[in-house]
């Protein structure tokens, strides 16, 4: 067998495989002489068919067979020993004029090549990593909230502003018939509260969906429905009052202190908002961490310039999923995914340089504090070390698993990279104006 590359550019490549009789005759002869042991013909005992009449029936599915594996074997084994970064997967050329009755075969595959090409992290403009923090106004709110979640609920005859009224949103046409329990602060403007103000059980309401809530999006939670139709809803809805409570807040005392975070773990309401603001910020700190994640991830395929084999992928998209493209389906497929292609090179390229890798004790690591973490939502907040250990062992032996919570831990150490390498100002913004800013 002999294997020679021609290099048509920096990009693109044909691969040339010659197969002699020699490198299959063997393999070929071994599988026809099994098959004459088994095959059941009739006019021939088992075991007695003519050679000449297998290979008759059998001789070229058998030699093709064997000579694809052979194909398939032989490149990937030369990709390997020439160290070839390829895109897709080689693409064999058509030849209408192969002869199966020769000897001899030649095949021929085109190869994408992967770019070369630097990364430099430090641009020019810096790139701003948000630090999110719980202002004063959040965190009284979060307390009134906690008041109200632990507090007891008082029924009443009469909504007033401070009620809870629970109800059923209708309109017929519209598909819309959910139940649902609203607080009127969470209704827009003056007119539509006035409306359920002095309402009794049994009373129907009728109002419009467009401009009901403060935020858009509350027409998902109440009337159950999509968010593509929640911004665009404009019909009108009864509302059939069928409860009406109020909640007298729960003292700000050391039993509640205690429900909260355990026993003597805070003891005042200047510790439980200190408590408040830390574990409010730490959540916060992961969106901003994603936040930086997108934009650094912008910034690189931004300014990070290279050529792709564009023709060869878009041929390779042709046949590489389930069901075959045309080619204007593989143009506007490869057209969407060129951006996620270029980070995923970029990013295999800072993983190089960097040498970043993931370790298994780092990743046992990972697993049992993101276990720690789930137990504490659960109330458990003192987990065994051979709890944890015996919980992420079962967790690591799915592969499908190890996968996921490997590329979670490879994207924290890019973005550790990112924070110690690319040019990074730090702004600090209250979370309402972040969600407004990037989210509104």
């Amino acid at each position: 067998m002999n294997i020679t590359r021609e290099d048509i550019d920096a990009l693109n490549a044909v691969v040339k495989v010659d197969i002699a009789k020699a490198d299959y005759s063997d393999k070929v002869e071994k599988i026809l002489s099994d098959y004459r042991k088994t095959a059941n013909i009739p006019g021939f005992r088992k075991g007695h068919v003519p050679m000449g009449m297998v290979k008759k029936q059998y001789g070229q599915a058998v030699l093709v067979d064997e000579v694809n594996k052979l194909l398939q074997d032989a490149i990937g084994k030369y990709l390997v020993e020439e160290k070839l970064d390829v895109l897709g997967n080689p693409l064999p050329k058509a030849q209408d004029d192969l002869d199966w009755n020769s000897d001899d075969f030649s095949f021929e595959f085109e190869l994408g090549l992967a770019p070369k090409f630097d990364v430099k992290l430090k641009g020019k403009k810096a790139i701003t990593h948000y630090n999110i923090v719980a202002d004063d106004k959040m965190i009284d709110n979060q307390v009134k909230h906690i008041q109200k979640q632990y507090g007891k609920i008082i029924s009443q005859t009469e909504a007033t502003e401070a009620s809870e009224i629970t109800g059923k949103f209708t309109n017929e046409d519209a598909g819309i018939d959910n139940v649902a329990t609203i607080t009127l602060d969470k209704l827009k403007g003056k007119t539509n509260p006035k409306k359920f103000i002095g309402a009794k059980v049994g009373d129907v309401i009728t109002v419009k969906t467009k401009n009901l809530f403060n935020d858009a999006h509350d027409l998902m939670t109440f009337l159950k429905v999509s968010h593509d139709d929640a911004h665009d809803l404009n019909v009108e809805v009864t509302f059939e009052v069928s409860e009406i409570n109020e909640r007298e807040l729960a003292d700000l005392d050391q039993e509640l202190f205690d429900k909260l975070f355990g026993k003597g773990t805070v003891t005042s309401v200047t510790e439980l908002k200190a408590k408040i603001k830390e574990d409010s910020e730490k959540q916060f700190s992961q969106q901003g961490d994603q936040k930086l994640l997108n934009d650094v991830t912008e910034y690189l395929v931004d300014n990070t310039k290279f050529d792709l084999p564009a023709e060869f992928l878009q041929k390779w998209m042709q046949t590489a999923g389930e069901e075959e493209m045309t080619v204007e389906q593989a143009k506007e497929e490869y057209e969407k995914s060129e951006k996620s292609m270029r980070y995923q090179l970029i990013e295999g390229k800072l993983i190089a340089d960097h040498k970043l890798q993931v370790q298994f004790e780092d990743l046992k690591a990972y697993a049992m504090e993101m276990i720690k973490g789930q137990m504490a939502q659960f109330g458990q907040m003192n987990p065994s070390e051979k709890e944890l250990e015996d919980i992420a062992a079962r967790i690591l032996s799915n592969q499908d698993e190890v996968k996921r919570l490997s590329e979670q831990l490879m994207s924290q150490k890019l973005l550790e990279l990112y924070k110690t390498e690319a040019n990074l100002k730090t702004k600090e913004i209250t979370y309402d104006d972040f969600v407004k800013e990037f989210y509104s």
